[in-house]
């Protein structure tokens, strides 16, 4: 039987009871975002008593995020802040509990500075700065003494000359560095940039470092450089005596000529020679060391063969003997540390989740994705055997443990997130905090349908129907077809503000998972290989008859959107099908040449393409939806971000708006300065709000004859269907 989360029975029955929510609620909007807080990265602190987690909110003016540290009572639920600075993040207990590590990134001259290691005596008294390194510091780790904290920072020994003139007394320090740094880049690598960061900074690659904690001395130690050179270093982990850090890197300075490959490393504590641990022929992370230190578990996705879609594995690795490795999950054909789709997880400070080994070392817990939900579960250190922790339609969006309990992140299509404290015994996940219940408990917000359906070749497709608050079947809607991105990804059990909100607004909303999403096994998502999109296309078809077939969609009001892999396929339903009166293309792709040449990720494999296109054009000129532009006759939107390099603007909706345009085919091109491919999950959030609203005011303008529009388009001449569909 499924455990079901605390009064979520109560709610789901009295909702479907009514059909309708109390008088008192209101409709989600748009703007409602300002009021989102959202919980990033939690951390139980050893003693199970308490857990520390970042707070985010929207600012002030409404133009960007502030994060705070805040702590929560796994007893009694009491929550209060601890710390009133506006960009704190990376919350790291200390072994004992009595001290908090974390970053603080302040501000000089309106500008947040690289983020600096603080440790916060939780008796009291004023956060302990420990670094002031110029590239600032990532992945806090503490060693299980207390004494000494790792972590990553890209300062090399430049910054530290410079940084070392400037602070000396009577220094001219207009000598300490050249009076103008250049911001001319000269390329060398095809891999140059990436989508976020910007233009890669090669002569900074992320170095191991530790410092010494000594809360009573006078002065804060210096911190310690344990490695350098030209390649870059992630996952830090100790080893439980103390006595070495672990660490991945790909010692490669253009990796992508060969197939993924990582090797995991140690550094002596106290300084010294790396030493190779074990190689792993794919990409990994997340390393987690076994409370006795003989283990080491990772995910990880092995190379070969060259798949579209791989799916990660639970690995464990002996720390001697050659770094012999194990397949943990290899016979288990889900999601493993894998998640679900949304809008809604925090625009910062969100952490990551490292599988928690128990303290026996016997098992690991982690999340796992099933079919559109994400639960925890554990896996049996030796054998493989998996049982469930935590189950239910839900979305666990990150958990920390402390080797007995766990501190869970969970979303619900109802609710944004709240932290839970889970615990070994069985119990069902008690909820510790209630961030949004002030604006949500004003919302009529409601659950999503839960729709199964064949296809054109028998296979069967899930997908999620979102239906407005005060739905009545016996109405005519209109329809939005919205298809996910990646395509390697799922929608699922997960707060989804985009689709409430279309509902809100009198749409049926249709999120299917066809052919080539994840948390289906690794067959179903690797199915299009070779052949994206195509196949997928009528998966989503299939979906849009099955919704016409129950009656309450009127099929002369179809929307399709879709954002990233999904904007692509939007591009390419209007390429084959007239069916839809309107159409908005988000961060899309239009021409597989064009993106193979320009994007920030790199298919030098045979991922996607069995060959570059200057070599063989046909496959490109097949699957891109610009040479079927011809049969455009949708009109449609496109929605780009000016700093997206994953999907740039030149390969997708800037070609497929001139070439309607050309056509006279109805179209606009809303473009969001300094966005990148980020823009809906954690763009600014003025942007992520006007983002909804043009989206909704295009399918307004053409699906409900909606009477005027910013657009300068004359909507269609068709009858208003306001009041059949129940749009007010």
């Amino acid at each position: 039987m499924k455990k079901i989360l605390p009064g979520f029975a109560v709610l789901c029955c009295a909702l479907l009871a009514a059909n309708v929510a109390p008088a008192e609620t209101r409709a989600i909007t748009e703007k409602d975002l300002f009021q989102f807080q959202w919980i990033g990265d939690p951390q139980l602190r050893p003693d199970g008593e308490a857990a520390a987690y970042v707070a985010v909110t929207v600012d002030e003016k409404r133009t960007d995020y502030e994060t705070a540290l805040w702590q929560v009572s796994t007893r009694t639920g009491e929550a209060h802040k601890l710390t009133t600075a506006k960009r704190d993040s990376s919350p790291r207990w200390s072994p004992g509990g009595k001290y908090l590590a974390f970053l603080r990134a302040v501000e000089q001259d309106g500008k947040p500075q690289p983020a600096q290691l603080f440790v916060l005596p939780m008796a009291g008294g004023e956060p302990l700065q420990l670094t002031k390194l110029p590239k600032g510091v990532s992945e806090p780790a503490w060693s299980n003494d207390g004494n000494s904290i790792a972590f990553l920072s890209a300062t090399n020994d430049q910054d530290l000359a410079i940084a070392a003139c400037e602070a000396a007394k009577d220094t001219d320090k207009e000598k300490c560095k050249p009076l103008r740094e250049t911001d001319v880049q000269v390329v060398t690598r095809a891999q140059y940039r990436l989508n976020g960061q910007g233009y890669l900074d090669f002569a900074h690659p992320t170095h191991v470092w530790t410092v010494a904690f000594a809360p009573e001395a006078q002065t804060a130690p210096s911190p310690k450089q344990l490695t350098r050179g030209e390649f870059t270093e992630t996952d830090l982990a100790w080893a439980p005596d103390g006595s070495r850090i672990y660490f991945a890197s790909d010692r490669d300075l253009e990796p992508y000529y060969q197939l993924p490959k990582t090797t995991i490393y140690s550094v002596p504590a106290a300084g010294g020679d790396t030493a190779e641990v074990a190689r792993f022929a794919g990409g990994l992370g997340n390393i987690s060391v076994s409370p006795q230190g003989d283990r080491l578990a990772f995910l990880g996705s092995l190379s070969q063969p060259v798949q579209s879609y791989r799916k990660t594995e639970l690995w464990v690795a002996d720390v001697a003997g050659g770094g012999a490795q194990k397949n943990l999950s290899a016979r288990y054909d889900w999601g493993i540390g894998g998640g679900i789709i949304g809008d809604s997880d925090p625009p910062r400070a969100g952490g990551e989740s490292r599988p928690a080994w128990s303290a026996d070392g016997r098992s690991i817990t982690l999340v796992v994705a099933k079919e559109g939900r994400a639960n925890l579960e554990r896996i049996d250190a030796s054998s493989g055997a998996v049982s469930a922790v935590t189950s239910g339609d839900q979305a666990v969006t990150h958990f920390a443990s402390n080797g007995r309990d766990y501190v869970a992140r969970i979303s619900t299509p109802t609710n944004l997130n709240d932290l839970y404290h889970v615990t070994s015994d069985g119990a069902a996940p008690k909820r510790l905090t209630h961030v949004n219940e002030k604006l949500f408990s004003s919302l009529n917000l409601t659950e999503p349908k839960d729709i199964r359906y064949k296809s054109f070749d028998g296979k069967k497709i899930h997908a999620l129907v979102q239906l407005p608050p005060d739905f009545d079947a016996h109405r005519k809607y209109p329809l939005i077809l919205n298809i996910h991105g990646g395509p390697h990804a799922a929608y699922g059990y997960t707060f989804f503000h985009e689709m409430q909100w279309m509902a809100a607004k009198g749409y049926v909303v249709l999120y299917p998972n066809p052919r080539g999403s994840t948390t289906y096994g690794e067959g179903f998502g690797n199915i299009i290989q070779y052949k994206y999109p195509g196949d997928d296309y009528k998966d989503l078809m299939a979906g849009v008859d099955e919704l016409i077939k129950a009656g309450y969609v009127d099929q002369t009001r179809l929307g399709v959107t879709g954002g990233s892999g999904g904007g692509l396929l939007t591009n390419w339903v209007i390429g084959h099908t007239d069916r839809f009166a309107a159409a908005v293309a988000q961060r899309d792709i239009a021409d597989w040449t064009a993106w193979w040449y320009t994007a920030d990720i790199i298919f030098f494999h045979e991922n996607w393409f069995r060959t570059p296109p200057f070599e063989n054009s046909t496959q490109f000129r097949e699957r891109s939806p610009l040479t079927y532009i011809n049969k455009v006759k949708t009109p449609t939107m496109f929605i780009l971000g000016d700093a997206d390099s994953r999907t740039p603007p030149e390969t997708g909706g800037d070609e497929m708006f001139r070439a309607l345009k050309y056509r006279k085919v109805p179209t606009a091109m809303v473009r969001f300065p300094a966005e990148t491919h980020e823009l809906s999950r954690s763009g600014k959030p003025w942007h992520r709000v006007e983002r909804l609203q043009h989206i909704v005011n295009w399918f307004d303008v053409y699906l409900v004859q909606k009477p005027s529009n910013e657009y300068g388009l004359v909507p269609p001449a068709v009858p208003d269907l306001r009041s059949a569909a129940g749009v007010n």
